[in-house]
């Protein structure tokens, strides 16, 4: 019987490298407006070698890309491109289709709701207060509170601790199948690909079941715990 849920917040409750790359394309003309001497291409470049060093959720890209071509930090550049990210990643902050009325069914059906990511804690809940999903889950772990990115069995057991379930019965919902679903298997938990959110062209993953809409997930709960 499955008594939790617990799912990954990036492409999988939301499209998120969607709203990355719009909020990164915004910064970067907003920047150039400012007085950056850069064309797109070269500062999209220089971004992604950024990240890719220091991973997607450096907070200081901008820092180290103005240093890297003022050899300085221009407060009046940074600030245009901060606030245009800002102001882009909340017009972009939507969730997936069937998002909201699917958790609010399942919530009604009795089943506690958790959120597992590798985000820091700032950024997570920030996500979560722009979807307005705030207030709907039982319980949240991220990277901050275990220093343990997934597969590391660590963070599936901090939130199935949270959430006060056993692990075979709770179902992990994510979008990256070396991750999320090979983690939540290792620990014993069943396990859902979300599909509809991969951005990897994921030809196998393993999981127990696939998702092309995250709607699905009702009738799948209902079959399990035969309703």
């Amino acid at each position: 019987m499955i008594k939790g849920i617990i799912f990954d917040l990036d492409n999988t409750l939301m499209d998120f490298m969607k709203m990355k790359g719009r909020a990164i394309d915004a910064a970067i003309s907003a920047m150039i407006d400012a007085g950056l001497q850069i064309s797109k291409q070269e500062a999209q470049s220089k971004i992604d070698a950024i990240y890719k060093e220091k991973g997607i959720e450096f907070q200081k890209v901008f820092d180290f890309l103005l240093e890297e071509v003022l050899k300085d930090v221009d407060y009046k550049v940074l600030a245009a491109g901060i606030v245009a990210y800002r102001k882009a990643r909340e017009a972009e902050l939507t969730p997936y289709p069937h998002v909201y009325p699917t958790l609010i069914q399942l919530s009604k059906m009795g089943l506690k709701l958790g959120i597992l990511s590798d985000a820091p804690s700032k950024e997570a809940w920030l996500r979560l207060a722009y979807l307005n999903f705030h207030h709907i889950f039982d319980a949240i772990v991220t990277f901050d509170e275990t220093g343990e990115r997934k597969p590391s069995p660590v963070p599936f057991k901090a939130i199935l601790k949270k959430l006060d379930v056993a692990p075979e019965e709770s179902l992990m919902v994510g979008d990256w199948a070396e991750r999320d679903i090979v983690g939540a298997s290792n620990v014993g938990m069943k396990t859902a690909f979300a599909k509809y959110g991969d951005t990897f062209d994921t030809k196998e993953h393993s999981a127990d079941y696939e998702l092309n809409d995250i709607s699905e997930l009702v009738s799948i709960v209902k079959e399990i715990n035969k309703l």
